[in-house]
């Protein structure tokens, strides 16, 4: 593994392990929310995104991406993963979110704002995450061409 390699394979770590910790810190106060399914949700996506990146960051070295690329990724990949934490927690302390998750947030509603507020965030993260998983992808691909 590169240098380069090395220093984005230790910075996914880093970011795993934070997502990982906010979700287990959320876990422990999710059930005094103003809608606890969403303090749920908040706690197992923080958990879930961590274990992901973790296991991203353990396979870095068979993805090969250009410099700026790269950096992209880990930059979609940070604002994606934080932000879906950020929303759901958001969600369940405020009440909102029953537009965009009518399962987990039936019957709660706020303010237009903060219903917007967390609906977008959950739309841009999405295509964040898509956009970093696309890279992750080609960079695997450009892997397997050239060893």
């Amino acid at each position: 593994m590169d240098a380069g390699s090395d220093r984005m394979a230790q910075r996914l770590m880093v970011l795993g392990a934070v997502l990982v910790m906010l979700g287990l810190l959320t876990g422990f106060v999710s059930g005094s929310f103003a809608n606890p399914r969403m303090g749920l949700v908040a706690h197992l996506e923080g958990l879930m995104n961590g274990t992901l990146i973790l296991a991203l960051a353990a396979g870095w070295s068979r993805v090969r991406l250009p410099v700026g690329q790269a950096r992209a990724t880990f930059v979609l990949l940070a604002f994606g993963s934080l932000a879906n934490w950020l929303a759901t927690l958001l969600a369940g302390i405020w009440g909102v979110g029953g537009q965009t998750m009518p399962i987990t947030a039936a019957g709660h509603s706020g303010p237009a704002w903060q219903e917007s507020f967390v609906t977008t965030l959950l739309i841009v993260l999405s295509f964040a995450m898509v956009a970093a998983f696309a890279l992750v992808i080609k960079g695997v691909l450009a892997a397997r061409e050239r060893p």
